[in-house]
């Protein structure tokens, strides 16, 4: 395949937000599949998790001390037996008698109060209680935790600890998920060299391979395929195919601009289809979205730029949201907030940017600090960044003070 330079791109420039519904619209929830909950950690809920019953199912008491009949004191109970977690007696229980019980036993028959042990003293099976026990005090109802037919996980819902604990909870030991997805990443470009290798003059290490790889791990995905392959035709459609026969995602990084050896675009319109190539973003004009009939199903590209920055701010602002939407996510987009600039920054005359910034708490305000001049290359600019920081188009500088919209992409430091 011969590429020659082209002056004009064919692709018209779309907004962010123009971007962002074409990503979302096309893509859906992967198709569910049933797993065991122990095995559940980290995939996305398909459908709502329903209690089949009430929790606690009986009452039960909430401290340690004695079940009686609420009453006015002070009192000299029988004591008929200890009750403890677990445990449940036909006893019935009058207002001459207490039971010994354990915090989180089964109230007996007629109890419907419990009198902490603090509040007692008991000596050859009487127990002298100093308080007037009201009905109710010390007792946890039941359904009190869940009610029969409460929802109590919701689909959309990533699963945690907290999570699994209630799938056991409630005996939903299989459960309905969507898959996550299977993500290819592949760097391209003549002048890239393993972290390993000392680069020639001319050449660089491939960071950006590792860090989406990474990016796409910490999203919630299985990275099933990674490679490089050099501005070649035949290396770079052989290396693509590849990927897409075991991916859901193929990730690209560089051969995504209007040079000769920018291949990344021609390939993928070869293979499926482009439905955008330019948006109206920095830094990272040149993001490509197509999607791919691969084996019965739709496979989906994103060609990311090559430089560092250009490569992981897309990926954050486009390529996370569309994975999380593949997840089965009801929240695919980072937390928004709005912050004050610490200092003046100036925007870029022509297109919406992402700066990226510190965000910390002064008083009851975020204020935002840019992490230094925002070139392409300069991926020291996202280390310790945890924002991104909305700055739309415009000649005049915004000022210390200034309010902007600011996406979060980690921890607010104090």
């Amino acid at each position: 395949m011969s590429v020659p330079m082209r002056t004009h791109s064919p692709y018209p420039m779309i907004s962010v937000a123009e971007a962002t519904g074409e990503i979302q619209s096309r893509l859906a929830p992967l198709p569910p599949i049933e797993v065991g909950f122990r095995e559940a950690l980290g995939y996305v809920l398909a459908q709502d998790v329903v209690a089949p019953a009430d929790l606690p199912p009986a009452e039960r008491s909430a401290v340690d001390g004695y079940a009686v009949v609420a009453q006015d004191g002070p009192l000299r109970l029988r004591v008929l037996r200890e009750l403890t977690a677990g445990q449940r007696s036909d006893v019935r229980l009058n207002h001459e008698t207490a039971v010994r019980i354990m915090t989180g036993g089964v109230l007996p028959p007629g109890a419907n109060a419990v009198v902490m042990v603090e509040d007692t003293e008991e000596q050859d099976s009487v127990v002298a209680i100093s308080t007037s026990p009201g009905t109710g005090d010390n007792v946890q109802g039941a359904g009190i935790d869940v009610q029969r037919g409460q929802a109590v996980l919701a689909a959309g819902r990533r699963i945690g600890p907290p999570e699994i604990g209630m799938l056991a909870t409630v005996g939903q030991t299989r459960v309905m998920v969507h898959p996550k997805p299977r993500v290819a990443v592949l760097a391209t470009g003549d002048e890239v060299v393993e972290p390993e290798n000392e680069p020639p003059v001319g050449y660089v290490r491939d960071s950006n391979r590792y860090a989406i790889i990474a990016a796409a791990t910490e999203a919630g995905c299985d990275v099933v395929w990674s490679g490089h392959a050099n501005d070649e035709p035949a290396l770079l459609e052989a290396a693509m195919r590849e990927a897409l026969s075991v991916a859901d995602v193929l990730i690209t990084s560089g051969g995504v601009s209007m040079g000769t050896r920018d291949l990344i675009k021609p390939l993928l319109a070869g293979l499926g289809e482009i439905h955008f190539g330019r948006i109206a973003f920095k830094p990272g004009k040149p993001l490509t979205f197509a999607s791919i009939d691969q084996d019965g199903r739709t496979a989906y590209a994103f060609g990311l730029p090559g430089f560092p920055v250009s490569s992981l701010v897309t990926f954050e602002v486009f390529v996370r949201p569309a994975l999380r939407r593949l997840q089965g996510l009801a929240e695919v987009h980072r937390p928004r907030v709005t912050v004050e600039l610490a200092h003046e920054i100036q925007p870029d005359g022509s297109r919406l940017e992402y700066h990226r910034a510190t965000v910390r708490w002064q008083g009851d305000r975020l204020v935002a600090t840019s992490t230094g001049k925002q070139t392409s290359s300069r991926l020291i600019t996202m280390v310790g960044a945890n924002a991104l920081l909305e700055v739309p188009a415009g000649a005049a500088a915004l000022p210390a003070g200034s309010r902007l919209p600011a996406l979060l992409t980690g921890e607010i430091v104090s």
